[in-house]
């Protein structure tokens, strides 16, 4: 046997009935020879991990748009966040880690620049919409590897897709993704908001901290605990009571940070610079990269820039915009 066929079977043997097994896949894109080492689960964790738009989530917004600060959020240390706390929940009931953890990874690849306003301005001007969760696929599907894709499982491409719509995910390890990245960005977006001084500790409903804790990590502790505990059958689920709580903390968040006049000052700037540049490149294709022009002659020129722009950092974004619209200091 190869080390990954004796890990596939103690898979079967210590994992819980209603967890996916690699060798159960439904398998991938295209056809390819299996790792004599991996199970095809951790082979797409590594693919993920190891790919260029992961490496460019640690300069995107996560919420709070350009802060003056190490200690904020980005996109990768939320993806970082959501990959170890489903980890912990599919650990403790015999799920398959490395299928959640590939799909963790992976749920915020086609992420925008500027976070969610950046997503809001492509989703206005790109013809048919724009969705991360759509672009992540994406992502992974086409865009990635030289525009041959990462050629990943159907269950971790499954889990990227849905862990945010309105369809569920058809494994339980995706179902954990979804709630796990719900439990990370709402507690870090409370530790960011108290250190960016929009929120006091005070202000955090009373109802709330009484059942799911005053800190950062007594909240994490309480909602994991509580959907491990409340978990059966391979369905993944809270208790009434914590659920409750759970979305009154995450209505607060939403009337009181999300839509806060200093936190979100600064998002219409960055829906203006993606506009402009997505405009621009709509008639100047040929200042795209060649990947781009490529996909320009295979799939048109609103396709081809939408990928540009959202596959785009914060700082590049600024970056290109400055070259383009920007005047040089001129110097004889």
């Amino acid at each position: 046997m190869t080390i990954r066929e004796q890990r596939e079977a103690l898979e079967k043997q210590q994992l819980s009935p209603y967890a996916t097994l690699a060798v159960h896949s439904r398998g991938r894109l295209h056809e390819e020879e299996p790792c004599p080492i991996r199970t095809a689960f951790a082979r797409d964790r590594d693919r993920i991990i190891h790919c260029k738009a992961f490496r460019r989530l640690k300069y995107k917004t996560q919420v709070f748009l350009a802060p003056l600060g190490d200690h904020y959020h980005t996109r990768m240390t939320h993806t970082l966040e959501v990959a170890q706390i489903a980890r912990t929940i599919a650990r403790a009931l015999r799920l398959n880690e490395d299928l959640t953890e590939a799909i963790a990874l992976g749920h915020d690849l086609g992420h925008t620049p500027f976070g969610h306003a950046g997503e809001r301005a492509l989703d206005a001007i790109h013809p048919g919409g724009f969705a991360h969760h759509r672009q992540s696929l994406r992502v992974v599907d086409r865009l990635e590897n030289g525009g041959k894709g990462l050629n990943l499982t159907f269950e971790v491409r499954n889990g990227i897709l849905n862990h945010t719509s309105g369809q569920m995910p058809v494994t339980s390890e995706g179902c954990i993704v979804r709630v796990a990245d719900r439990i990370a960005y709402l507690n870090h977006d409370i530790d960011d908001a108290l250190r960016g001084g929009i929120l006091t500790d005070e202000e955090v409903p009373w109802e709330t901290r009484y059942i799911l804790g005053r800190t950062h990590s007594e909240r994490i502790n309480t909602l994991v605990s509580d959907t491990v505990e409340n978990s059966t059958q391979g369905k993944i689920a809270m208790s009434s009571t914590v659920e409750k709580a759970f979305i009154a903390l995450r209505q607060f968040m939403f009337e009181y940070v999300y839509t806060d006049a200093v936190a979100k000052s600064e998002e219409s700037k960055a829906e203006y610079i993606l506009t402009q540049l997505y405009q621009y490149f709509l008639s100047h294709t040929d200042g795209l990269h060649s990947e781009y022009r490529q996909i320009c002659e295979q799939d048109g020129n609103h396709l081809a820039v939408c990928d540009y722009i959202a596959g785009m950092t914060d700082r590049f974004a600024v970056q290109v915009y400055h070259d383009l619209f920007i005047p040089r200091a001129w110097s004889k």
